[in-house]
């Protein structure tokens, strides 16, 4: 879809004045250091060993972020829906190579910005450098929560409450994968869903 850089409706500018007004110049500014990439279903955006310089924004689609243990078996960090960022944050920040993958549910529209643009973008436009501030507190309580549901609650607990903070996400997402993301065989999913 097409938008206008000044229209209060471009999606990314929507998300980033949920957090930070900005002016038609500014977004515009914005815009040049981020660019389009469209992805099909099953595609990777990062891979697990290769080098990470880009963050993702997604536009359209579902990404899940992943890695398989010593025995093969999948596990699923995350998650990203429209509105959410994707990229492996310790490769990204870090500079070395992904641990984990981040591949593609279903086909995907996706912005991105390489590591270098968004700092010197931070350097530019103080308002990006609290936009991103911000985003990585809401990250880290987000993953937070994430760890300590892992450790105290009931698998039937974290289904619960996956499923009323994020119900779009069953409709969208393989059940194969929800198990993965919460720790139990498909099988105990099923039991969940009667």
């Amino acid at each position: 879809m097409i938008y206008s850089v000044s229209s209060p409706t471009h999606p990314l500018r929507r998300h980033i004045e949920e957090i930070q007004k900005l002016t038609d110049e500014e977004f515009e500014h914005i815009l040049s250091y981020f660019h389009p990439v469209k992805r099909r279903k099953h595609q990777f955006i990062v891979q697990e060993g290769e080098p990470v310089n880009k963050e993702y924004w997604v536009v359209n689609g579902c990404l899940k972020s992943y890695f398989f243990d010593d025995n093969g078996k999948e596990h699923i960090l995350q998650f990203a829906m429209e509105d959410w960022w994707a990229t492996d944050y310790d490769a990204f920040v870090n500079r070395t190579k992904a641990k984990i993958s981040i591949d593609c549910i279903e086909d995907c529209e996706l912005l991105y910005i390489t590591y270098e643009d968004r700092e010197k973008l931070s350097s530019e436009l103080h308002k990006m450098e609290r936009f991103w501030s911000k985003k990585t507190k809401a990250g880290y309580v987000a993953l937070q929560n994430r760890i300590l549901s892992l450790l105290r609650d009931t698998a039937q607990e974290r289904y619960n409450a996956l499923f009323n903070q994020y119900p779009e996400l069953f409709q969208r997402v393989p059940k194969r994968l929800i198990a993965a993301y919460l720790g139990v065989t498909r099988e105990t999913l099923s039991r969940f869903q009667e």
